[in-house]
């Protein structure tokens, strides 16, 4: 691996995250969203041990306002996740701006719930939401972007106690709040770190005395070392197994014509330090495929494949392995260990230009056998002469990786899932794998933000001892949620 680090590199990109001064490596926390490694994830904001489901609906209608967005939590249970009319009833909630408790005012084209996350970032033992609003305007800064944090308790989120965050130098049309994540970065802090990306770079935000607060900028337009690079996606992992969670910034080099790349920092005592750079971007999931103690990461590029793997059709996947020295690919450029594509051998379909194959990755473990499987969207499928109707691959977790054994794709028209593929549907925009009912095992959630003319819809598909099934799927959208239907784009946002 190479590092490019140099002493003055080291110096400004090593965030020193002040706290309580935790020096040793914090064991993994099971049950904290966020935390080292990224199974640890499951959104669990009432501690019930079920995980829970918010989804974003960023088109959505709030007390009038078109677009302003608002976002809905599904809890899970031993019978998993329903909506507001199931039977047996289960819990639901909505949130948006104009939620009394809920900071800030709801106004047209905030898009609140564009992007979301969860960690429990005041260690109070409850999981807490973040939610995106990257079009909100700050003052006379239109879109600069702020983001919301719902606390989590016994009850489930609240309101109260929510705030809202914004950059630390904002900017017209940044957009704070494109992606968000949270994790155990540093042991100078109990709760997660929170991280928020806009067009230019990273801010970080830390719990302490009371409230979240700043603590730390990563510029990846700034050329840390590597490429410079425009973030579109984050996510963590425990790559090197060291006892914290690593950040990737995942998004389109400025530097060469918008290709994917990543930016990789690694954590550790006292915060976040730049790593290296990797090919591939702007998707990205992170999870142990190999089932070996390291979280492993996978990238999609759902337009513009990697330059050392061509041809360039329909969209690519790639992977690189976890290890004692962190993400490695197979040579010092930073290219990927594995790379799939609808045109490679075992993988069911055909690659097309505009395909859109891994526009969003879920990584987890599908059947129980310990392996993390894969979950492709390719929203931009045609279904035969149905243009953009979308679709999603599920790719095997095994020893050696990711494998085309056992490979399967689904889309409306598969036998046994509801409704019918039609045109930009774009079924897969959104793909995440959830244990709602604590089986072990992770169901799929596939969502059509374009469904009924965007209006929005999400599908679940069951989990078996086989991996995903139709026999006993089932979608609903906001307005199943109690919430209004009417071009809400729901589930353009999961939390992972």
């Amino acid at each position: 691996m190479i590092r490019r680090r140099s002493a003055a590199v080291a110096a400004a990109s090593f965030l020193l995250l002040t706290g309580a001064g935790i020096t040793a490596a914090p064991t993994a926390l099971a049950g904290t969203p966020g935390g080292t490694y990224a199974g640890d994830r499951n959104s669990d904001f009432d501690g019930d041990g079920y995980d829970d489901v918010l989804s974003g609906a960023p088109g959505g209608t709030d007390a009038g306002h078109v677009g302003a967005g608002y976002v809905t939590v599904q809890y899970g249970a031993a019978n998993g996740i329903g909506t507001a009319t199931s039977t047996p009833k289960v819990r639901t909630a909505v949130f948006g701006q104009a939620t009394p408790g809920v900071p800030g005012t709801a106004e047209a084209g905030d898009g609140f719930g564009s992007a979301l996350a969860t960690g429990d970032l005041d260690a109070d033992g409850y999981d807490d939401a973040v939610i995106a609003a990257p079009g909100e305007d700050v003052g006379s800064l239109t879109d600069a972007g702020r983001v919301t944090v719902l606390y989590g308790s016994k009850e489930g989120l609240r309101a109260t106690r929510g705030v809202t965050l914004g950059a630390a130098a904002p900017r017209a049309g940044a957009g704070f709040g494109l992606a968000v994540a949270a994790a155990r970065f540093t042991g100078a802090t109990p709760g997660d770190v929170l991280a928020v990306a806009d067009r230019h770079g990273v801010d970080l935000f830390t719990y302490g005395a009371g409230s979240l607060q700043g603590t730390g900028r990563l510029d990846t337009t700034g050329t840390p070392g590597g490429d410079a690079i425009r973030p579109a996606s984050l996510t963590s992992g425990d790559y090197d197994a060291d006892g914290y969670a690593d950040l990737v910034v995942a998004g389109r080099s400025l530097e060469e014509d918008g290709t994917g790349r990543s930016a990789v920092y690694t954590g550790g005592a006292g915060g976040l330090a730049y790593t290296r750079d990797l090919g591939g971007g702007p998707a990205t999931a992170s999870g142990d495929i190999d089932d070996d103690g390291h979280d492993d990461l996978v990238f999609g590029s759902p337009d513009h494949p990697d330059d050392h793997h061509e041809p360039l059709t329909g969209g690519v996947v790639g992977v690189y392995f976890g290890g004692e020295d962190g993400l490695e690919g197979v040579d010092e450029h930073g290219t990927a260990a594995q790379v799939w594509a609808q045109y490679s051998a075992g993988v069911p379909g055909t690659a097309e230009l505009g395909d859109g194959f891994g526009t969003d990755l879920s990584l987890a473990d599908l059947d129980g056998d310990g392996y993390d499987d894969l979950a492709v969207g390719a929203p931009g499928e045609d279904v035969g002469t149905v243009a953009d109707a979308g679709a999603v691959w599920v790719l095997r977790g095994s020893a050696g990786g990711l494998t085309a054994a056992g490979a399967r794709s689904f889309d409306q028209n598969s036998a046994g899932v509801p409704g019918t593929a039609e045109k930009g549907d774009r079924w897969g925009g959104q793909v995440r794998l959830v244990d709602t009912d604590d089986d072990g095992r992770h169901e799929l959630l596939a969502a059509a933000p374009g469904e009924n003319t965007s209006d929005g819809v999400v599908w679940v598909l069951p989990a078996a001892t086989t991996g995903v099934v139709t026999d006993g799927s089932w979608s609903y959208g906001g307005g199943s949620l109690g919430a209004p239907g009417t071009d809400a784009r729901f589930g353009a946002a999961i939390d992972e």
